[in-house]
């Protein structure tokens, strides 16, 4: 019998599961938060983004969910972009439990993302990934475009 995949948004009682998840996409990228940050993006996460006011532009997360379990995350955000009218969608981070890539829940999660963005009126989705991350980019490589742009930071 084959699993059952479901994406759904975040919610208030996902805290220790999501935190988890968060956790090891962070350490993946060989980094951390302090535990203000996690609270803060959660509390961010499960707020209302209700359209017309400020919090339409906070973070935004979704769930995958194998046989219940949760496996992969997903944050996004929509914001304001200068070359268009409408506003773009910035895939932040996105995560699948090493025992489940290659299953389809990477694709699944961005699939969402992608359907709730045109939902929303936000038919542009980007996001950036890191050089040496081959598994993904072949996802990434199916279901978008790569693009030429290089990031700088301070």
């Amino acid at each position: 019998m084959a699993a059952k995949l479901e994406i759904r948004p975040i919610a208030a009682d996902d805290a220790v599961a999501w935190r988890a998840l968060w956790k090891a996409y962070l350490e993946f990228y060989e980094s951390s938060v302090p535990d203000e940050v996690y609270q803060t993006t959660f509390s961010r996460l499960v707020s209302d983004h209700a359209a017309g006011d400020a919090s339409f532009y906070e973070p935004r997360g979704l769930l995958a969910l194998l046989d219940g379990k949760q496996v992969g995350l997903v944050h996004y955000f929509y914001h304001r972009h200068c070359w268009r009218i409408e506003q773009v969608c910035y895939l932040q981070d996105l995560f699948a439990a090493p025992d489940v890539r290659g299953t389809g829940v990477g694709r699944a999660l961005i699939e969402a993302v992608y359907a709730q963005a045109d939902a929303d009126g936000c038919p542009n989705v980007y996001w950036m990934t890191q050089e040496f991350n081959a598994q993904a980019r072949k996802l990434y490589d199916r279901i978008a475009t790569l693009t030429p742009f290089v990031k700088y930071s301070r």
